[in-house]
């Protein structure tokens, strides 16, 4: 209707321009006059206001067409911010989308299909082939491969069978399972993290308040400039003049780009990071993160994979390798000690035991068959005999070092290290290329410490840990420089909370820890973190171009308004393109370049 309007004014027939022009600005006008004077009762002042005071102004000296030509642009300016910002949240609501509409759950009648969102905790569901799992659980029964690329941005399907945790939204493989939900339907990993990154632009960051400090009482003060050069033509007695150039002075320094220059960047940042796994918990977040320059990580469960293994075994003469082990997991088996899960994993036999006793700190004794066997360390079996330089070049390595005794002489010694995740070494190299330094942070003892940090390529180590230690050590960092702590248990959760920034490894990680990080991963690939960051400073540079774009536009249009270089059609045509580009900019920051490594 408004190009046809000025078709009409073109060619010289005023009464139907004048119709279709009036019909544009009512139906462009409907769009924000509304809102702005909603706004206005509950006592808000914002750009709507600006644009309605315009486009009144610019009727009362009979400039239709160009009330009508404002209203337009301006109505499409918001439906484009609107469109972008519906356009940010399309993946969230695709994570909702993994979650199946129904699921089968084992009764005590057999097997029920019921609503998803009704599956409670400890229920049985039977996941068949191809199906997606409604909610968090863990393998009762059935082993399998699973899909988790759509949740966790991890490609590599990850083999799960009795005990193993899966997640939300992941897609079952070739077996059936059973799975004892561990989290509601309603409340498990996927909605935990739409829950979140819905809410996280309400958090604003730096830039986000730097916009709002300027927009805010721009409004109030654009308003005082228009009346006081309308005030001026009445004093020059020409007010028709200066009216007119005070409407476009109204609309050239309203900052309507200014006003969406951050919302869009963060939420279209936020939004895509959350399809691969990063779950950036808020705005202010988003921009920390993009200043890092050091990452320190906890070793045990994040640079490691808490799961220690069997890697060497060194028999005295005279004895084998399987015998050493059965004999150690022999008592190990009665253990709770995380390395005796390593020794009795790698038993392929595993005599009887009787009378074992654990001395807690030192190791086990015990009888198997008619020979006396102890186990335990270094400190407490300290006579190695022939094994002395083995024990020292295992403990070199970062091995904690088990020694088997049997009736008094020491027969052999088995090396367990928590091994490090095969993506450690290739992460640092990818932060030290970014210009990351990276720290390592540890309880373990510094031989341990520093045989592990060699291999991953990490020179900066701080041993024997305790969690104050390791918070002291985040708030000296911090004083350097921004700082990222990656950590994933109770005892990271004090240096998660003091770090710049607290990065939680979500899958594995406590409650504890994920609660005192402001970003969670949901995966557990290491190469998240360089691709993140990546993402993170291409979001902040982003944010930093549409502030100074908005702000550059006011600056350059006031004065060409204010001295009738442009006039209102003018004005508001550079003003709205401007807004078009800074959307779009804006949309740029869900590209996901960096941290779709896995894809």
């Amino acid at each position: 209707m408004l190009l046809a309007g000025y078709v009409f004014e073109w060619s010289g027939v005023p009464v139907p321009a004048l119709v279709l022009q009036t019909v544009a600005l009512l139906a462009g006008a409907y769009t924000f006059v509304p809102g702005a004077i909603r706004r206005l009762v509950r006592g808000r002042l914002g750009v709507g206001l600006l644009m309605t005071i315009a486009a009144i102004g610019a009727v009362a000296l009979g400039h239709v067409g160009e009330a009508a030509a404002l209203a337009f642009l301006f109505s499409l300016a918001e439906a484009l911010e609107d469109r972008a910002m519906d356009r940010a949240k399309e993946g969230l609501r695709a994570l909702l989308s993994l979650i199946p509409e129904t699921v089968r759950v084992s009764r005590l009648n057999g097997e029920v299909t019921i609503p998803a969102a009704e599956v409670r905790e400890l229920d049985i569901l039977v996941v068949g082939a191809g199906e997606r799992i409604a909610t968090d659980g863990v393998v009762v029964e059935g082993r399998s491969g699973i899909d988790t690329s759509a949740v966790t941005g991890e490609s590599i399907p990850m083999e799960v069978g009795p005990g193993h945790a899966v997640p939300a939204g992941s897609v079952n493989g070739a077996a059936t399972l059973r799975i004892e939900a561990t989290a509601d339907g309603r409340d498990n990993s996927l909605t935990q993290i739409v829950e979140l990154v819905e809410q996280a632009h309400a958090r604003k960051g730096e830039r986000a308040r730097l916009a709002d400090r300027i927009a805010r009482p721009l409004v109030p003060a654009v308003l005082i400039i228009a009346a006081l050069v309308a005030v001026f033509g009445f004093i020059v007695g020409n007010p028709g003049l200066w009216i007119e150039r005070a409407l476009v002075v109204l609309v050239a320094a309203s900052p309507c780009a200014l006003a969406i220059a951050v919302p869009v960047t963060v939420i279209s940042a936020i939004g895509s990071a959350s399809k691969f796994g990063v779950v950036i918990k808020s705005g202010e977040a988003f921009e920390q993160f993009g200043t890092i320059r050091t990452v320190a990580l906890d070793k045990t469960g994040t640079l490691t994979r808490n799961e220690p293994e069997i890697v060497a075994v060194a028999p005295a003469h005279g004895r084998s390798r399987e015998e050493i082990i059965s004999l150690a997991a022999a008592l190990e088996t009665t253990s709770t000690h995380p390395l005796a899960a390593a020794i009795t994993r790698a038993a392929s036999d595993i005599p009887a035991a009787t009378d074992v006793v654990e001395d807690a700190g030192h190791g086990l004794t015990g009888l198997v068959g008619s020979t006396h066997v102890r186990v335990g360390n270094a400190r407490w079996l300290s006579e190695l005999g022939e094994l002395t330089r083995p024990a020292d070049e295992m403990a070199g390595d970062g091995m904690t070092v088990v020694v088997v005794e049997t009736d008094g002489r020491v027969s052999g010694l088995i090396g367990v290290r928590d091994e490090l995740r095969p993506e450690a070494a290739e992460t640092i190299s990818m932060l030290n290329a970014q210009g990351i330094r990276t720290v390592m942070l540890t309880g373990d003892n510094q031989r341990t410490a520093y045989a592990l940090a060699a291999r991953a390529g990490i020179s900066d180590v701080r041993a024997e840990q305790l969690p104050a230690d390791k918070a002291a050590a985040i708030t000296a960092l911090v004083t350097e420089s921004p700082t990222a702590m990656v950590g994933d248990g109770i005892n990271d959760a004090p240096a998660l909370a003091t770090a710049t920034v607290g990065i939680a490894m979500g899958v594995k990680g406590s409650a504890a820890a994920i609660e005192s990080a402001d970003i969670a991963f949901t995966g557990n690939d290491l190469r998240l973190i360089p691709g993140a960051l990546a993402h993170a400073r291409r979001g902040r540079r982003i944010m930093t171009i549409n502030i100074a774009l908005a702000l550059a536009i006011i600056v350059v249009l006031f004065p060409l308004a204010l001295f009738g270089v442009l006039g209102l059609a003018g004005v508001v045509l550079v003003h709205e393109v401007a807004e078009v580009i800074v959307i779009l900019n804006g949309v740029r920051a869900a590209r996901r370049r960096g941290i779709g490594f896995s894809r």
